[in-house]
């Protein structure tokens, strides 16, 4: 057995090739979350509603929709006017190969191509198709239909959405632009299909900076949050400051610092300038831990996807400690609260940094290094001090207000006192008191 093994290893070791792991592992983009970062939430990267792709095929809670994915495969073929040997064919040992190397770790039932083309194509059909109807593109479902109607779209569509955005619940974009291919004849440009995910899954006018056609849902959702240019640190050698913890946001507040939103909603866009950290605008609501966790785990997992998402939470962790720091950015409108109490919300900030490994080459590090000197400026910091000791409880600033009065009074009195003395006939030497009769 020993022997075996040795053998294996042996011929394992001449085959071993550095260029060829690269390309082994750039084609992975879909992954399974690690239990060292499932244990900290597992809802957050479980499907509810529906399954895409193959590793939470078949779960017993999404499973329901399966009998829907036919039905929309049906209608997607009926209104093409085109058969199912036509996007079969579309398909070929290729195409396949590229979508099973894009999954991590395929079971060996995934591995079988035909059981792994079936699944694609009706994953990709419904995701089309749900992707269409709720923009409104086509309505020849049943008007009671229980997902495609707009009943169903308007009790349906959040929950997948949310799942669309689960790292393990990810279908390559690439099998949806075979389908677009066969059924409009020619292919379509990348532009097209990323904005058809983004318009499902974000704002309308979401913008995407992506180049090439995206990996998936969730790579382009990432994309949409980080349009524009990142802001890096330009000095590498003035680093004081960097290694210290941001304070909060009430903190940085009595230090002098004023917040005021960004003027776009990329997470890029955070700057620190004369005094004023600028932020982009955040609405938390109920499936905000969900999309971060999701996010950040994609950067941990994917070698080369960077690490802003990741860094933006982490930052905004440091300057949220408390309900009162969400109440600040709120009443800025940097934060718009869609889960009821602001302690809510700094709970879920807290709790999404987490074991979080930051890169020490994040885009964040020139805002984090200028927000501390700023802050360890003398007269800054005397600033904070003062606020914190005295105006933060009323009892302590009516304290401070009764003792400068009482000093006034003292000052007052002792001047009006020693005055008389100092007054002379001519404004010269001050007169002395009369001697008493004999």
């Amino acid at each position: 057995m020993a022997t075996n093994w040795v053998l294996e290893i042996d011929d394992q070791l001449k085959s071993i090739n550095q260029s060829r792991e690269i390309e082994h592992w750039s084609k992975q983009s879909i992954y399974k979350v690690p239990a060292c970062i499932k244990v900290l939430s597992h809802k957050a990267y479980k499907p509810q509603v529906v399954s895409f792709g193959p590793y939470h095929h078949g779960d017993p809670d999404v499973s329901p929709m399966e009998e829907h994915k036919r039905r929309a495969l049906l209608h997607f073929l009926k209104r093409s006017h085109k058969q199912l040997d036509e996007f079969v064919a579309a398909m070929d040992d290729e195409v396949i190969q590229q979508l099973q190397e894009a999954y991590q770790g395929l079971d060996g039932k995934w591995k079988d191509k035909e059981n792994f083309l079936q699944l694609m194509i009706m994953d990709a059909c419904f995701m089309l198709e749900i992707m269409r109807t709720a923009a409104g593109t086509y309505n020849d479902y049943a008007v009671n239909d229980p997902i495609f109607s707009s009943h169903g779209m308007l009790y349906n569509v959040p929950y997948i959405k949310r799942d669309m955005l689960m790292i393990e619940n990810q279908l390559p974009l690439l099998a949806l632009e075979k389908l677009l291919t066969v059924e409009n004849g020619t292919k379509p440009r990348h532009e097209y299909v990323n904005k058809m995910v983004l318009k499902f899954l974000a704002l309308p006018n979401a913008r995407t900076a992506l180049a090439g056609l995206g990996l998936h849902p969730l790579d382009v959702f990432r994309h949409s949050m980080l349009h524009g240019p990142a802001h890096r640190s330009r000095d590498p050698e003035d680093q004081e400051g960097s290694s210290d913890i941001i304070r909060s946001a009430v903190e940085l507040y009595e230090a002098g610092i004023r917040f005021k939103r960004s003027k776009s909603n990329s997470l890029r866009d955070i700057k620190f300038h004369h005094g004023v950290l600028s932020l982009p605008v955040i609405v938390v609501d109920d499936s905000t831990e969900y999309m971060f966790l999701n996010l950040m785990a994609f950067e941990r997992l994917h070698v080369g996807a960077g690490n802003e998402v990741t860094a933006y939470v982490f930052f905004m962790d440091n300057i949220i400690d408390s309900a009162k720091d969400v109440s600040l950015l709120n009443s800025k409108g940097i934060i718009q609260n869609a889960v009821g109490s602001d302690k809510a919300v700094a709970k879920l900030f807290n709790s999404l940094s987490k074991d979080v490994v930051l890169d020490p080459d994040s885009s964040l590090e020139e805002v984090h290094r200028k927000v501390n000197k700023y802050c360890k400026k003398d007269i800054n910091m005397w600033r904070a001090n003062l606020i914190h000791t005295y105006f933060r409880s009323p009892w302590a600033f009516l304290s401070l207000a009764a003792a400068i009065f009482l000093l006034v009074l003292t000052v007052m009195q002792t001047v009006y006192t020693i005055l008389p003395y100092y007054q002379g006939d001519d404004g010269g030497s001050p007169s002395l008191p009369a001697p008493s009769p004999q």
